[in-house]
């Protein structure tokens, strides 16, 4: 999907189409999580800190993120696409790869399947989308990049290598800064290049493991099928404050509504979770996380906050300043799977519930717990 995010706040705002718009934290530490093409070429990049952004762009329009909006759009997008073929492996939110391999006998060309799914993407969800079609994943991710925006690119078969020798190495899966550096002290610059260096001392050079891939994959060799995955693995909150935070009190009511979203995220996509983790990020950048394995699989904010607590106690924060503090959850399970019953009364999964569809008719600040409203001037608040 192009500039994912972009495309769905202008499906909710029209009058940013046109315009340079930038998705991510307004405030002074926040980043850029998505910008449109018209941000991109005055050099605005997904994870830019927001005021690098800002600069560059200043006319941009600054939308902050609506991960609830996102999720949702996302599964329209994918409905769509298993409409033509359940061989889908989804990569990310916005991104997967397709086998149509089986189409083959239902629409004349590679060319007509990718048409045909962009169209339909349009017609039934309204966004713009960019395929790349070639015989391996490799080859199909470069050129859904060639593609880009709003396009669609066709690696023939039997072209491969004229495809990919030209491209600079950098493009290689697994190929980062430190790789691409060892690789600049041997002359490998393109992919060529790489496809032309001894497999042995390539070996030798960059480790069994690495070295063989790399080599691989330069020479065009790419086994790797589509596999249907199952659902999402993990889903999590964190934020990244303007000031960094040392009142435990503070840390306490950041966690409560981390733990409000993560509950709100896990119940939309229909999943309990197995295991709560926490992420803090000091403010000499040092990253610490604590995990805890439940008995039973939780999804109350209730929950997840009580554990995300005892985790910090862990943790030396609040002694230590706060810069970022998230909350995940993994080891999800169907919500409707068969789990272990709890003897004890769940009135919270209930409630939370009702809380879930009140904000679902009337918006996500319909209801909110107490102690994350700010008291009036006035009525100060006792906690």
């Amino acid at each position: 999907m192009d500039a994912f995010f972009v495309e769905v706040e202008r499906l909710r705002r029209p009058e940013l189409r046109g315009k340079a718009v930038v998705v991510g934290g307004a405030g002074r530490r926040g980043g850029v999580a998505s910008a449109s093409y018209e941000a991109r070429s005055r050099g605005v990049t997904s994870g830019m800190p927001i005021g690098q952004a800002r600069r560059l762009c200043p006319h941009a329009v600054v939308v902050p993120p609506d991960h609830a909006a996102y999720t949702t759009v996302s599964r329209q997008v994918f409905e769509v696409i298993e409409g033509f073929t359940p061989r889908v492996e989804v990569v990310s939110v916005d991104e997967a790869f397709i086998d149509i391999g089986g189409l083959r006998l239902l629409h004349p060309s590679p060319l007509e399947v990718g048409a045909r799914i962009r169209a339909a993407l349009r017609e039934e969800v309204g966004l713009p989308a960019s395929i790349g079609l070639a015989t391996t994943k490799l080859l199909a991710k470069m050129a859904s990049r060639d593609a880009k925006p709003d396009g669609m690119f066709l690696v023939a078969a039997g072209t491969e290598r004229a495809y990919l020798h030209p491209k600079a190495v950098r493009s290689l899966w697994g190929v980062g800064e430190a790789t691409y550096a060892r690789l600049e002290e041997l002359g490998v610059r393109t992919v060529g290049d790489l496809a032309d260096f001894p497999r042995a001392g390539l070996v030798k050079r960059l480790g069994g493991a690495l070295g063989g891939h790399l080599w691989d994959l330069a020479s065009g060799r790419d086994q790797r099928e589509v596999t249907r995955q199952g659902e999402t693995r993990s889903v999590s909150v964190e934020q990244t404050y303007d000031v960094d935070i040392t009142d435990t009190n503070q840390l306490h009511r950041e966690l409560l509504a981390h733990a409000d979203r993560l509950a709100s995220r896990l119940r939309s996509n229909g999943f309990v979770a197995e295991r709560v983790q926490l992420k803090v990020r000091y403010d000499d950048f040092t990253t610490v996380t604590r995990s805890r394995t439940f008995t039973a699989p939780v999804s109350t904010g209730r929950d997840i906050y009580r554990a995300a607590v005892a985790l910090l106690d862990r943790t030396a924060a609040g002694a230590r300043p706060v810069r970022l503090l998230g909350i995940g959850a993994d080891g999800l399970v169907a919500a409707v799977d068969p789990r272990q019953l709890d003897l004890a009364p769940r009135s919270w999964d209930d409630l939370e519930e009702v809380v879930e569809k009140v904000r679902g008719r009337f918006g996500r600040n319909a209801v909110a717990r107490a102690r994350l409203v700010d008291p009036a001037p006035d009525h100060p608040r006792d906690d």
